[in-house]
């Protein structure tokens, strides 16, 4: 998928000097815009798992993932033994083991490697990424992660990566409610937004994650 964040990891991925097929997309844009930095366009599933050895996923979730690499003509069935796939989706950890003992059973390895950042990260290759997989699969995707990645995490086993992921989001949650709610509070109160920013966005509450949230 070579939307918001799939484009970026894709254009750092073939110019730094990787080979690269993506799958054709409705939106054309992201699309041409890799094919004219010297990406291929793969018609299909089939077409993409027969001409690729890694294969990154950035779909929307577990449904997504589950729909690309199930079936007759899924990843699963299409890709040669010794491939490797990398699941950097938000996925449920569940699914990502399921789908990681069928990949291994047929002697493809499996990687989760969700994303934490932005979309503007993604198209600098300063992403953040939390890996779950065996060490010989880490050893040998890390040179690739690094092309879209500033910080790599090695977590452990698969299934880390995403049991993670979803607790990142837990706390990001998190803190995006208690500040709403504190907004909130503080107009009720008769202060405004700008003397509420002029006192945590000046000490020691202020984080990155507050400057993302109070852009909007």
């Amino acid at each position: 998928g070579v939307g918001l964040m799939g484009h970026g990891m894709a254009k750092n991925i073939v110019t730094k000097g990787y080979p690269l097929a993506v799958l054709g997309h409705r939106n054309r844009s992201p699309v041409e815009s890799l094919l004219s930095l010297g990406a291929t366009e793969a018609k299909s599933v089939r077409e993409l798992a027969q001409g690729c050895d890694i294969v990154h996923l950035c779909v929307t979730g577990s449904p997504q993932v589950e729909a690309l690499m199930l079936g007759n003509d899924g990843l699963l069935t299409q890709l040669r033994p010794g491939s490797v796939i990398i699941d950097c989706s938000t996925s449920n950890p569940v699914s990502t083991l399921t789908l990681a003992a069928q990949a291994h059973a047929l002697g493809i390895s499996f990687a989760d490697a969700p994303l934490s950042r932005t979309p503007k990260e993604a198209e600098a290759g300063t992403l953040d990424t939390m890996v779950g997989a065996d060490l010989a699969t880490f050893e040998r995707i890390e040179p690739v992660l690094r092309c879209w990645a500033g910080n790599i995490v090695h977590l452990g086993a698969v299934g880390l990566g995403h049991k993670m992921k979803l607790i990142n989001n837990f706390i990001a949650m998190g803190y995006a409610a208690l500040f709403a709610e504190a907004l909130a509070i503080s107009r009720k109160a008769g202060l405004s937004i700008e003397q509420f920013h002029s006192v945590i966005g000046s000490g020691r509450m202020r984080s990155p994650f507050y400057d993302t949230f109070m852009q909007w």
